[in-house]
């Protein structure tokens, strides 16, 4: 597909893999096995905790089951932020746990930023990495108000490092058109997402962790995993599946897969860049209620993603980056809106994937030592590092150890089942375009955020 809206290459997972090469799966499930520990999804949290268990327990048998290849959901689809955000906000988990807890929290995913790059230095990992922070650009009143509070919150959280910058200021770091304030956070790098977990799966196996790919799950139970390849039984059994969760028998509603879509940009020429400026490796996002994000990729290109098309009925997913042209067209127009330097600029690829939302909009971990089960996810998004964080806890708790991780706030944390169909295809979609339509009224005047918005917030419990 060409054209002035239109990319030329659609769907194929993601650009960042079809710019490394789709790897072939390797090591498939040949038959019937016993271990120590079996995860289910070779993503980042299922490579991190088989990463850190084979440093912690070197003697276990740890196996990793996967459909298709290490990194074939969002691990390899993301927009590459490893960033330091907390899923649910500092304030939300402070009404519910000491605000000590908390402040720890917040300061574990700060450490946990460094310790993926830390990680991918010791193991020769070319993920592109580049240290910039976070800009949060407000282009309207409404959300300049929302930078503001945003500012306010930081204060009470010092543990962010998040700063109120001017338009000025902010322009200093990326022009975006039409800021008039805009949020700077430092805990956050731009990463090549395949790269990054191709190199996490080449250090696990090196680890002695074997990685079955193209091995289907049809069910995890206490004590074994059912593939369409055989069966593993292991004492743990650890479910890291994130936005495919819900094709798993059993958990249809315990976390939706929520559609994100990307489009790569060509490469911008050197007057566009000089016009934008980005020459501090930020990456973006702006203060809409359906937010766009973006990186500025090594070679000159511009990486956005958004919502697109929310959710799919019944919890389906696609399975190959499939994404239709309106949301082509959709990503384009907010890209352009922000730079419209590049409105001639060519759209090289466009794809999409799901990612876990649970219904209180909490990420989570837990472990059962009883019953040797556990699991981790429901990102909403902010996954990259948290899966890090995640997946070091998850070898804490299977090792048998309580540390300072094994104590933070989103350990063993639940959250209510979501709504039956239709009421979850209608309410998803009901609320999206509530906060559409609160973006535009905001961009034609409104002064503060829009009751619509804060309506839809409270209905979804966010």
């Amino acid at each position: 597909m060409t054209g002035a809206t239109g990319a030329r290459t659609t769907g194929g997972v993601s650009y960042w893999w079809a710019d490394l090469g789709i790897p072939e799966p390797q090591d498939p499930l040949a038959g019937d096995v016993e271990a120590d520990v079996v995860i289910v999804g070779a993503g980042y949290t299922g490579l991190w905790t088989a990463y850190y268990l084979a440093g912690l327990r070197p003697d276990l048998d740890v196996r990793v089951v996967e459909q298709r290849f290490a990194g074939y959901g969002a691990s390899g689809r993301n927009g590459g932020w490893l960033s330091a955000s907390v899923t649910g906000g500092l304030d939300g988990y402070a009404r519910t746990h000491p605000r000590t807890d908390v402040a720890r929290f917040q300061l574990a995913m700060n450490d946990a930023v460094e310790e993926v790059i830390a990680v991918a230095e010791r193991h020769g990992i070319d993920a592109e990495v580049r240290r910039g922070g976070t800009l949060l650009v407000a282009r309207n009143a409404a959300q300049a108000g929302r930078a503001r509070e945003a500012a306010r919150t930081a204060a009470r959280w010092p543990e962010t490092g998040a700063r109120l910058l001017g338009a000025d200021e902010a322009d200093r770091r990326i022009r975006v058109a039409g800021t008039r304030a805009a949020i700077w956070e430092p805990h956050c790098a731009r990463i090549n997402p395949a790269r990054l977990v191709q190199g996490l799966a080449r250090v696990v196996r090196e680890r002695g962790v074997r990685i079955h790919e193209g091995t289907t799950v049809r069910g995890i139970a206490t004590g074994w995993v059912e593939t369409d390849r055989g069966t593993v039984r292991a004492r743990h059994v650890i479910r890291a599946t994130e936005g495919f969760t819900a094709g798993l028998a059993g958990e249809r509603r315990t976390w939706v897969p929520m559609n994100s879509s990307m489009i790569v940009t060509d490469p911008l020429p050197p007057l566009a860049w000089a016009e934008i400026g980005w020459a501090h490796h930020d990456t973006l996002e702006d203060f809409a209620h359906v937010y766009s994000y973006a990186q500025r990729t090594p070679d000159g290109r511009i990486a956005i993603g958004g919502r697109g098309n929310p959710y799919r009925f019944g919890s389906r997913t696609d399975l190959d980056g499939d994404i239709p042209d309106r949301t082509v067209q959709h990503l384009r127009a907010v890209l352009c809106s922000w730079f419209p330097q590049v409105g001639e600029v060519g759209i090289a690829h466009a794809w999409s994937g799901v990612l876990g939302v649970p219904r209180n909009w909490r990420a989570t971990v837990g472990y059962d030592a009883a019953s040797g089960r556990g699991w981790a996810g429901g990102y909403v998004g902010t996954g990259v590092t948290a899966t890090n964080l995640a997946g070091r806890t998850l070898a804490d708790l299977v090792a048998g150890e309580r540390t300072e991780r094994t104590t933070l706030p989103w350990v063993d944390q639940r959250a209510r089942p979501w709504e039956p169909e239709p009421l979850r295809w209608l309410g998803i979609h009901g609320l999206y375009r509530a906060y559409g339509l609160a973006d535009r009224l905001e961009a034609r005047g409104g002064r503060r955020t829009s009751w619509v918005a804060t309506l839809a917030d409270r209905v979804s419990g966010r």
